[in-house]
């Protein structure tokens, strides 16, 4: 199956309102948007949205009249994209990542383990989080100091992409770990990084499209709860989230611009959570909140 993109050529004042509206349209789909400078003297830009061919029949006519209300007379182009694997080639050569005393590396650099540390072995793969970008390591760090202080016994990893922070979380502790994804191909890698990484138990893994799945009536309330998705996505759920922490729950939120983080703060003072501390990695913000 091939990956197409869906573009717009215009200014780059015009691609930034369409990566908007695509923004709001489209994020919690799970899609891939970019703009992009193709001449600056001339001021041509292209804002792209990207998918699988099975999704451009239900895509495409969202996407055009989206635009079109906007800016009549903007076409909308189409492109097929080459069958690479561009994750797993964007990773070659990409060294180990520390993050506090875990260390998230591929199968070629276990050697490069120290003693002491924690090690998570995840391979380029088809879900996201492989500890190099800076929510998934912030993330990581957050983790083992908010579990080294309050030992939860339930830990929720929403949106867990390719297992990591489930993974750690759960060689941090013997805690009873929920991973979930509203992606099945997710929630595969991820179940395959956890064999990978030696967990038998304790871990359990489902697909999940939103809080109303049974999962997290199954296995909560959450003493911790780690989200690293978006943050519009993050603001909507708070109340639902909120209402699967246990109290004196942990919150542990990541996937937020740094300009996005008081708004995503407010969201959850107004679900009653108490803001603990920010972490900031490369322009991107990880937030512990709590219940008091």
């Amino acid at each position: 199956m091939s990956e197409i993109r869906l573009y717009f050529t215009t200014t780059e004042s015009k691609a930034a309102a369409i990566l908007d509206l695509m923004t709001d349209v489209f994020e919690e789909d799970g899609l891939a948007m970019a703009t992009m400078e193709i001449d600056e003297k001339a001021d041509i830009w292209e804002a792209s949205l990207y998918m699988m061919t099975d999704e451009e029949a239900e895509v495409a006519p969202r996407l055009s009249a989206l635009v079109r209300e906007a800016f009549p007379d903007l076409p909308m182009r189409r492109e097929v994209l080459p069958d690479v694997d561009w994750v797993a080639r964007s990773l070659e050569g990409l060294q180990p990542v520390r993050a506090g005393r875990f260390v998230v590396h591929g199968s070629h650099d276990r050697g490069k383990v120290h003693a002491g540390e924690i090690a998570i072995e995840i391979d380029a793969g088809q879900a996201f989080g492989t500890g190099h970008h800076g929510t998934t390591a912030g993330c990581l760090e957050m983790i083992e100091d908010v579990i080294r202080r309050r030992r939860p016994r339930r830990v929720l990893d929403l949106g867990t992409g390719s297992g990591v922070l489930a993974i750690a979380a759960r060689k941090l502790i013997p805690a009873r770990v929920l991973a979930t994804d509203i992606d099945p191909v997710a929630t595969r890698v991820a179940r395959d990084n956890v064999r990978l990484n030696g967990i038998a138990s304790g871990l359990a893994l489902e697909t999940a499209p939103g809080f109303h799945s049974t999962a997290f009536r199954r296995h909560g309330p959450f003493d911790l709860v780690i989200a690293n998705i978006l943050a519009r996505p993050l603001m909507r759920m708070a109340p639902q989230l909120a209402a699967h922490l246990a109290p004196g729950g942990q919150v542990i939120l990541s996937g937020i611009l740094a300009e996005q983080r008081r708004k995503v703060i407010a969201a959850y003072s107004g679900a009653r959570l108490r803001h603990v501390r920010t972490i900031w990695r490369n322009g991107w913000v990880t937030i512990h909140l709590d219940r008091p």
